[in-house]
Order: structure tokens, then C-alpha cells, then sequence
């Protein structure tokens, strides 16, 4: 059985989709697909579906789900119900716990990736970590459980997994700057920091992209761009490390201390080799 969250939520076995549309079933096969091979006890699954309103028939009402969850996994294995019960979709006698076997998951994937691809990062290795990082991303099809109705529970999961995201991102484009792309990346750069006016990492990748593909004055403006978005919306300054990188480009001093571009696993130099 494969498992997808990185975007709609799919399970399904070869073209055999065994995720239901109706909501509440949806959402409790998320909940157990998030957390595929552990157990997820009977109070969490409906503080998911409910949170802080349940009904009376709430525990009755998973368990008719899961009978639903079965029968359809069932069709899409090829298996009978009890064969679903006995070892995909499991009762732990006091919760249920998913298990897809060998098959797939698109999110433990994606971590295997971005782990190793950080390895390669702080190991220096940037073209390898590059490669591991975009292939890693490329198993994301769309926003975490695009489709699924979401409780605090899956709200918190898909939070995780879009910051894990976000930083697998900026790593990637650490390494491809590493290795002198830094034209090639002003445009995706700009991009993102539209969409994430607030973010100060990303704006510091642009600004250094900027200066190193001969664009100083923009690479100015978009730190004065942070700075007044921080104010406007958080009432702060940008963060001492990007002060520094302003001033080392202001002051055009393209040789400075490497470290100061540093943001936790890679040294980022503001000058090309």
C-alpha cells in the first residue's frame, strides 16, 4: 500500500484508491496515515474529528468509520475484511494503528531526503546535497492533506511538515548558491519572499544572490523591504546576522569572514569563487 499526504490525500495499491470523499472518514484515515505503523489511541481520533464538541455516539461513530476504512482498503489490496482488520488497519485494544507493509509513504520520503541531503550540506558536498534536496522535494504534489478537513491534531502535523519544507527549501538554494547559481536563483528567490514577506533567511539568500549576480542596489532594497515589513507587522528589526550581511554588502567588503552567512549548516560566502 502507498501512502501520500505531501499534497491530496491518497492510500491506495497499484490504481486501487482506497481514501473514502466523505469527510469525517477522510479525516480519520489522514489522522492514521500521518502516523502510518503507530498506534493512535481512541481519544485522540476523536478529539481530531471533534475536538472539543463530540458527540455521545463519537467513539461508535470511529468504529463504523474504521468498518467503512477497512472495506475499501480491502477492495484496494485485494484482500478480504479480516485480512484489512488482522494487518492493515489494526485495533491495539485501545486505538487503531495503520500499517502499509512495504509499500510506500511519500513524507518518510521526503524526511530520508532532506536528511541526507542536510548531511551533504554541512559536509560540504553541495552538489549532492542539492540533488538530494530537489528529490526529496519533488515528493510533494501541493499543500500537506490538501484536500482532507483538518483538526488541531492534523493542523499541527501539516504545520511540521510545511516548516520541514520551508527549510529543506532554503537548503537546497544554500547548496545551489554554494555552487555559484546565484543568477539562476533570483528569480525563485523573489518569488518566495513575496510569499513569506516576514521570512528574514529567505530575504538574506536574495540579498547575497543579488549582490553576487552584480545587483547591488536591489540587493539593498530588499533588505530595506525586510526591515520595514518587520516593523510594519512585528514592530522589530531585522536580526543581527542580517544587519551583517547589509553591512558587508553595503560596505562592499566581498571578502569578508565567510561565517557571518552561516545559517546553521553551511557556511554561505558573499563572494563568488
Amino acid at each position: 500500500m502507498e501512502i501520500g499526504i505531501l499534497g491530496p490525500l491518497t492510500v491506495h495499491s497499484g490504481d486501487r484508491e482506497a481514501a473514502p470523499s466523505a469527510p469525517k472518514p477522510r479525516q480519520l484515515l489522514a489522522m492514521l496515515a500521518v502516523r502510518a505503523g503507530q498506534a493512535i489511541a481512541m481519544d485522540l481520533l476523536v478529539d481530531e474529528l471533534w475536538e472539543s464538541s463530540p458527540p455521545r455516539s463519537a467513539v461508535t461513530a470511529v468504529q463504523t468509520y474504521i468498518v467503512t476504512l477497512r472495506r475499501s482498503i480491502a477492495e484496494s489490496l485485494r484482500i478480504t475484511t479480516d485480512e484489512a482488520a488482522d494487518k492493515v488497519l489494526q485495533y491495539t485494544g485501545w486505538g487503531y494503528r495503520l500499517q502499509p507493509g512495504q509499500g510506500a509513504h511519500d513524507a518518510l520520503a521526503f524526511t530520508r531526503y532532506a536528511a541526507q541531503g542536510q548531511q551533504a550540506l554541512v559536509e560540504g558536498d553541495y552538489g549532492r546535497a542539492s540533488l538530494l534536496l530537489r528529490r526529496g522535494l519533488s515528493m510533494w504534489r501541493g499543500p500537506a492533506l490538501a484536500d482532507v478537513p483538518v483538526g488541531t491534531q492534523l493542523l499541527a502535523h501539516r504545520t511540521s511538515l510545511d516548516e520541514r519544507r520551508m527549510s529543506a527549501v532554503e537548503q537546497r538554494i544554500e547548496a545551489d548558491l554554494q555552487m555559484g547559481l546565484h543568477q539562476e536563483l533570483v528569480g525563485e528567490l523573489s518569488g518566495l519572499c513575496i510569499q513569506h514577506p516576514l521570512h528574514e533567511n529567505m530575504h538574506s539568500l536574495l540579498m547575497v544572490s543579488l549582490y553576487r549576480a552584480g545587483r547591488p542596489r536591489k540587493s539593498l532594497e530588499t533588505f530595506q523591504k525586510l526591515r520595514q515589513n518587520l516593523r510594519a507587522e512585528l514592530g522589530m528589526d531585522p536580526s543581527g546576522r542580517t544587519k551583517a550581511i547589509h553591512h558587508a554588502i553595503l560596505s562592499g567588503d566581498a571578502d569578508g569572514d565567510s561565517n557571518l552567512f552561516r545559517r546553521g549548516a553551511a557556511p554561505l560566502k558573499l563572494a563568488a569563487d
